[in-house]
């Protein structure tokens, strides 16, 4: 008898803490919903905070769900893209949520609970998406009385969330961009000839408004602000720290004069060629950073060129064809070719010998010669100002297309 009165109370035991755990789970998952959508007393405003990325122009100005695919690849607001899906991602919900209540019916609002029904979505992936529009500074919410929270398009229409979006990006973008005045340790270096960038990569930056440092200490000003911008890629990780590969090649383009080539970083900063190439690339992507031609290094690469082509082809091809006759005077001819017969040609040599030519004419007969000028990086202007200008004047494009975009949805919608 005493067996059974003692399984009794374990099975009891073990029932009430089966309760109490149900109840528990039961208890946080509703306070988790209702802070996210309900509370209107534990509410909190987001801060802003998007990633944009630079789009061409949709090829059809009729195709609602090619704009509205337009906004969600220039905001970022979808990591995975739709070209992976066979609908190309226009059953989505993101897509869904903009085309058919926020951009269909600007002027109304729409309750948590409603959006999470007609999209069949759970409560914490509806948060998620809501949550991403309302850090962009296209959505608002209310929580005026008692209920769910009230999701609206910001402004009224879409023409005007573009208007309040542009001023808080422009605002936030130039602000931060101050921080690069205490950070710049170079001087105004200009090259024999500058030839500007022919392949500048579509602009990604990100925008996020200021806030405090981070209290771990393993991260810097300087490091937090380039995560905020994208300068660490999309998902930072251990590149968000003070001392890692990303910020330490910042630093150098900070202080460096003359443009820094691929080899001379791996030499400066211990990491991988390819690694520096595609961090470099990155900044390139963000507007703070340009790729130039290395005209410092053009006694150089015209060196190499003349010694790999005088042992290929000969004396003759490079007085008819490798532009000698064309561009040198005889005695430059001869100075050149004197010292190539002897197999004693030095860059000193050939930068004496050229030192009357025009950078342009040398960067002429570099290319008759087959040769290759280095790329070298450096940030994007001579002062902080001009690199703030010209991440600013490049912002400036997207937002006036996103403002043609939404344009064009109105006229569809009217």
């Amino acid at each position: 008898m005493a067996r059974y009165q003692g399984r009794g109370l374990r099975l009891a035991r073990r029932t009430a803490l089966t309760v109490s755990g149900i109840e528990f789970i039961f208890r946080r998952s509703s306070a988790i919903y209702c802070i996210a959508f309900k509370s209107p007393r534990r509410a909190t405003s987001s801060m802003f905070s998007v990633r944009i990325q630079e789009v061409p122009l949709p090829t059809t100005e009729r195709d609602i769900d090619g704009l509205v695919a337009w906004f969600i690849e220039s905001l970022c607001l979808v990591r995975k893209r739709g070209e992976a899906t066979a609908d190309l991602g226009r059953a989505g919900p993101v897509h869904r949520l903009l085309r058919d209540f926020l951009f269909a019916q600007p002027t109304s609002s729409w309750d948590a609970q409603m959006l999470a029904d007609e999209l069949a979505l759970t409560p914490a992936s509806l948060n998620h998406h809501l949550s991403r529009l309302v850090e962009s500074g296209l959505v608002g919410y209310t929580n005026e009385g008692k209920g769910w929270r009230r999701y609206y398009l910001r402004g009224g229409s879409l023409h005007n969330a573009i208007e309040f979006f542009t001023v808080q990006t422009q605002t936030i973008v130039r602000q931060r961009l101050a921080l690069i005045e205490n950070q710049w340790d170079r001087q105004p270096l200009r090259m024999a000839l500058e030839v500007p960038e022919s392949d500048t990569p579509p602009l990604v930056l990100g925008v996020v408004e200021a806030r405090p440092l981070r209290e771990d200490g393993m991260t810097s000003e300087l490091s937090q602000w380039m995560g905020d911008f994208g300068l660490l890629g999309e998902r930072p990780g251990k590149e968000a720290k003070a001392s890692s590969i990303s910020v330490q090649l910042f630093e150098v383009l900070l202080t460096r004069d003359a443009p820094l080539s691929l080899d001379e970083a791996a030499e400066l900063i211990d990491g991988p060629k390819a690694r520096l190439g595609r961090i470099l690339e990155r900044f390139r992507a963000s507007g703070t950073v340009e790729r130039v031609a290395r005209i410092d290094r053009l006694s150089v690469a015209l060196w190499a060129a003349m010694i790999a082509q005088h042992q290929r082809r000969g004396e003759d091809w490079m007085l008819k064809k490798g532009g000698f006759q064309r561009l040198l005077n005889t005695k430059q001819q001869s100075a050149l070719l004197k010292q190539l017969k002897k197999g004693k040609l030095t860059v000193e040599d050939v930068d004496g010998a050229l030192k009357q030519v025009d950078a342009t004419e040398q960067m002429l007969l570099l290319n008759l010669l087959g040769g290759r000028l280095p790329m070298g990086h450096r940030m994007s202007g001579e002062r902080p100002q001009d690199v703030a200008q010209q991440v600013l004047d490049r912002l400036d494009r997207v937002l006036r297309r996103m403002r043609r975009v939404s344009e064009l949805l109105e006229q569809i919608e009217a």
